[in-house]
């Protein structure tokens, strides 16, 4: 199959289609008779007493996930082909994506860390449109208006600030008005916020909104590591992409050498994030869905035995579909 998708055939899209079903197969299966999507959160944010998970049902809410994790990757795929990130036009971006959204039983469904991958896309995307750009202001005006309505609609895309300022350090010579720009836009979202939630008498609410930011890290985690070796195919698949990308780094576009900088802090971000949550929820980590598969998709690009990349990528969906099943 990688080797299938190393050619940019319109018939990918359908084979894509097919695969997103099949990696879903344990769960439709096995359907849960409730969804706690987490929109109820967002939808409280915004002071609208609604109970989205009464809405749709369990079917309809993974299969319109479904659908937004085909949106988002082959606008992803489109993204990494346009910059020439991988040195080499495929469609392996958008089939490690939608494999990488279905890692874990949680990613399948609609969720608020799921539609925040539009965010990181749309991101990653002005980032790399803007690098040659004598002024940015603009553009870093609107992804701070960005990073701040995805604050509202989830909470730890707050600290995607850093990963804003970071991208101007790494592809734009030094501008304090581009820097400014980044906070009058983000302030601009908290602060119509900050009124609607004061015209609606709710101003103490307001300031719990921000309460996380106080959290302190935690040090120790209890987790079970049989429910995480879904992940053994990938990890392996993962550090032969660092591999290969460590002998490639200095060989390859200044571009492209600072597109995985800023993915690799986008991962950073995305795992440090996860303590501004209230509680403990794995959809949290399909904010490093973006990251992890460039990475997988440069190891898979670049890759010389057939037998052993196609063995692996096998596994990575055997793997998947069985712990859905058990």
């Amino acid at each position: 199959m990688i080797q299938q998708f190393k050619n940019l055939s319109f018939f990918n899209i359908f084979i894509l289609f097919a695969l997103l079903f099949v990696l879903r197969l344990g769960i439709f299966w096995h359907l849960p008779a409730n969804i706690n999507s987490g929109f109820n959160i967002f939808f409280s944010r915004i002071l609208v007493p609604l109970d989205f998970d009464k809405l749709l049902s369990p079917a309809l809410n993974i299969s319109l996930a479904a659908l937004v994790v085909l949106g988002q990757a082959l606008i992803f795929n489109r993204v990494i082909n346009n910059y020439n990130i991988l040195n080499k036009a495929s469609f392996l971006p958008a089939l490690l994506f939608v494999v990488c959204s279905s890692v874990f039983e949680p990613f399948l469904i609609l969720s608020p860390p799921l539609l925040s991958n539009f965010l990181v896309l749309f991101i990653f995307t002005k980032v790399l449109r803007e690098h040659k750009s004598v002024d940015s202001v603009a553009a870093m005006f609107d992804l701070g208006l960005a990073v701040a309505i995805g604050t509202v609609l989830y909470f730890p895309i707050v600290l995607f600030v850093l990963v804003l300022f970071t991208a101007l350090i790494l592809f734009k010579p030094f501008n304090w008005r581009e820097w400014a720009s980044v906070l009058v836009g983000y302030i601009t979202i908290v602060f119509f916020l900050g009124i609607y939630y004061y015209y609606n008498n709710r101003l103490l609410d307001f300031y719990e909104i921000w309460r996380p930011l106080s959290t302190k890290i935690p040090f120790y985690i209890k987790i079970n590591i049989a429910d995480y070796m879904v992940l053994f195919p990938i990890i392996i698949c993962l550090t032969l992409g660092f591999i290969s990308l460590r002998a490639n780094f200095f060989k390859s576009f200044v571009l492209v050498r600072k597109s995985f900088q800023l993915l690799a802090l986008v991962f950073l971000v995305s795992i440090l994030s996860f303590y501004l949550k209230s509680d403990y929820r794995i959809n949290h980590f399909l904010l490093c869905v973006v990251p992890i598969s460039v990475t997988l998709s440069y190891y898979f690009i670049n890759a010389k035995k057939k037998w052993v990349y196609e063995s692996l990528f096998i596994m990575m969906l055997i793997f998947i579909v069985y712990f859905q099943f058990v």
